[in-house]
């Protein structure tokens, strides 16, 4: 196995328990070797770092296992994915549908896994994203490792569209691995059924790492009148409904997405509380913050703000500030007091300080005084690996407005 040798003095991170070694923190950088190769990691002093996937194109050049394997075969593939479901069934005894990889943070660097299990058959179907090369050329090993813990396995679904591929001097695209896929399944979450397509749906079809954040939302929405902007699959209008709304009315500019949550309103018995309206979000919280700012009504008690990353990039922080104070400050032009103010940011540059300084400046700007009454985060089933600030990115929060 070819060995790759970090410069003296460039092993801070992974002596710390970082898994990325930089291009530039290597001593020399193989020609010969193929992209998505195994090879060992070594400090200058000869401290081995273990096994890592290796690309001479990217500028993350290795990505290190956490293992001395020698090849990445079914076995060693199973063998992850069951200690990752040995985590998730800790974490969610009575959930059988999250986010099984979270790549770095279950040493399986650059590979994300999904599962969502149809509680109609009780089979499961799987959706993954392969965001390195080395996880990418062994997406048939993947495959078949999941057939083997998971003997319910229907299909297994790529859904291999994230720009990130990019930066692995991968291609965009999508597919059936293995299995058929039908026209929908239903999953249930936190006892609110959602019927999803996942071959449609966004990203991997679901935004599980919101899964406790809506539980929180049901836990609070009794009698409450509830804005949902950007709702994609209406879960957060839906789960407050369970919890015991008088209302929820659920915004997205996707009209299929919109039509799908008027599906699971009617599949969850909430036709007529539950409501869905294709609208683009900043257009309609702008016209409602000019219209009842100066009718002086306040149609919501709660208004829930999960907007799509502001900022893809460092570069792109100062222009999601912006989009973070304009949608913050609308929403509490038209909330009363003791209203709700659900707002969160996913976008892993822009960090919690920073949110929660925006949202101050605009409560400040609008003479209201906010209370912060839960602080989220992701799911368990996204764990943060401590060592790796990277594997950290959702910001959530409710404020009561007193």
């Amino acid at each position: 196995m070819t060995m790759l040798t970090v410069k003296n003095r460039h092993n801070t991170r992974l002596r710390a328990g970082h898994l990325w070694v930089f291009s530039n923190e290597l001593e020399s950088i193989p020609t010969d070797l193929p992209a998505g190769s195994l090879v060992e990691v070594r400090s200058a002093g000869g401290h081995s770092y273990g096994t890592a996937l290796f690309n001479p194109n990217s500028l993350i050049a290795a990505r290190l296992l956490v293992s001395d394997a020698q090849e990445l075969d079914v076995k060693f593939f199973a063998q992850r994915l069951g200690e990752a479901l040995a985590l998730r069934q800790r974490v969610f005894p009575h959930e059988t549908s999250y986010r099984l990889v979270f790549g770095e943070s279950d040493f399986l660097p650059g590979l994300v896994i999904d599962r969502y299990a149809d509680g109609s058959t009780g089979s499961d179907y799987f959706v993954l994203q392969t965001l390195s090369v080395g996880m990418d050329i062994r997406k048939d090993a993947i495959a078949e490792a999941l057939r083997t813990v998971f003997p319910q396995t229907k299909a297994i679904i790529e859904k291999n569209n994230s720009a990130l591929r990019k930066h692995d001097g991968l291609d965009q695209r999508e597919g059936v691995l293995w299995g058929a896929v039908p026209t929908e399944i239903q999953m249930t979450e936190n006892g609110v059924l959602s019927a999803l397509s996942l071959m449609e749906g966004q990203k991997t079809g679901y935004f599980l790492d919101q899964k406790l954040n809506r539980l929180k939302i049901k836990e609070l929405s009794k009698g409450l009148r509830v804005l949902d902007c950007f709702t994609n699959q209406g879960g957060f209008a839906l789960h407050a409904v369970a919890g015991g709304a008088v209302s929820a009315l659920g915004l997205d500019s996707s009209l299929s997405a919109i039509e799908r949550c008027r599906l699971n309103a009617e599949r969850n018995d909430m036709v007529g509380k539950a409501t869905f309206e294709c609208e683009e979000v900043l257009d309609y919280l702008h016209a409602a913050a000019e219209r009842f700012t100066a009718s002086g009504e306040k149609p919501w008690d709660m208004i829930i703000l999960d907007p799509p990353a502001f900022a893809k990039s460092r570069a792109q922080v100062s222009q999601a500030k912006r989009g973070y104070a304009k949608i913050n400050r609308m929403a509490l032009r038209i909330l009363p007091r003791g209203g709700f103010l659900v707002t969160g940011s996913c976008s892993h540059h822009v960090s919690e300080e920073t949110l929660l300084g925006v949202i101050q400046e605009e409560a400040q700007r609008e003479r209201r005084r906010l209370r912060l009454v839960f602080r989220g985060g992701q799911s368990p089933c996204h764990p943060v690996l401590a060592s790796m600030p990277e594997t950290a990115y959702l910001k959530f929060f409710i404020f009561e407005v007193v």
